[in-house]
């Protein structure tokens, strides 16, 4: 808890000194989200009802509230991954020397959105996959973008969309996103989980994660939902 007051202890002082520029930070985190391709390569269809990708992309907070809002996920939760299982808890995590990142395991409905089409949401809006070890104010590996993949098939997948989408030259930098295959997920502890829905008015939330909601409103009006998918009491097993 003490790495969360701090985090919005430092950013809160940022922008009263700033005066107004609380909006002007939104904003400018906005613009980097990017209206991307959907990959050429994706899972073919199957009879599967239930597919789990995990994803690190920064802070936690906003790509699980991301997901949460995107139609067919049935369940976003917090959590870390890369690691081992005794040092995965945030305030050891939060020391950059666990070999963790915070990521969201992202439970959804194959036959209402591929695993591409999280993948094309994560790249667009979730997180820039252009800042290596840090996002937004969030500097250290435990910031860093990565996919772990939960099998060959996923991994193939994403390796195909990262080299697609640097071909094409959709951003200005080169993606710095790595794959991370074998690697167990853990669930964070249960006040990181629904953070963004338990405190709307956080000025981190507010500067960093609220304009990505807006972003994937945008960017995919076709797979927004207004009500999120919260974490259920007692979900939070391995």
């Amino acid at each position: 808890m003490n790495q969360i007051f701090r985090r919005g202890a430092t950013l809160l002082i940022g922008l009263l000194l700033a005066g107004g520029a609380g909006m002007l930070i939104a904003r400018s985190h906005a613009e980097r989200a990017h209206a991307i391709p959907a990959p050429v390569t994706d899972e073919p269809a199957g009879g599967e009802t239930t597919e789990v990708a995990v994803l690190a992309g920064g802070c936690f907070w906003g790509v699980q509230a991301v997901f949460q809002h995107v139609n067919g996920v049935t369940s976003a939760v917090s959590g870390y991954a890369g690691g081992e299982p005794n040092t995965a808890q945030y305030e050891t995590v939060s020391t950059g020397v666990t070999g963790h990142a915070e990521s969201v395991r992202i439970s959804f409905d194959p036959r209402r959105i591929s695993y591409g089409r999280i993948l094309q949401i994560y790249f667009s809006v979730a997180h820039d996959p252009t800042q290596l070890n840090r996002q937004g104010p969030d500097r250290g590996t435990q910031y860093r973008s990565t996919i772990f993949p939960a099998n060959a098939l996923q991994a193939g997948i994403a390796k195909a969309y990262i080299a697609q989408l640097g071909e094409a030259r959709v951003f200005s930098a080169a993606i710095v996103t790595t794959i991370e295959p074998g690697r167990p997920f853990y669930p964070a502890e249960a006040y990181h989980q629904d953070f963004l829905t338990r405190h709307p008015g956080s000025p981190y939330i507010v500067a960093y994660d609220l304009p990505k909601l807006e972003e994937l409103r945008r960017i995919f009006p076709d797979l927004y939902r207004a009500d999120p998918v919260l974490v259920a009491a007692g979900s939070l097993s391995n």
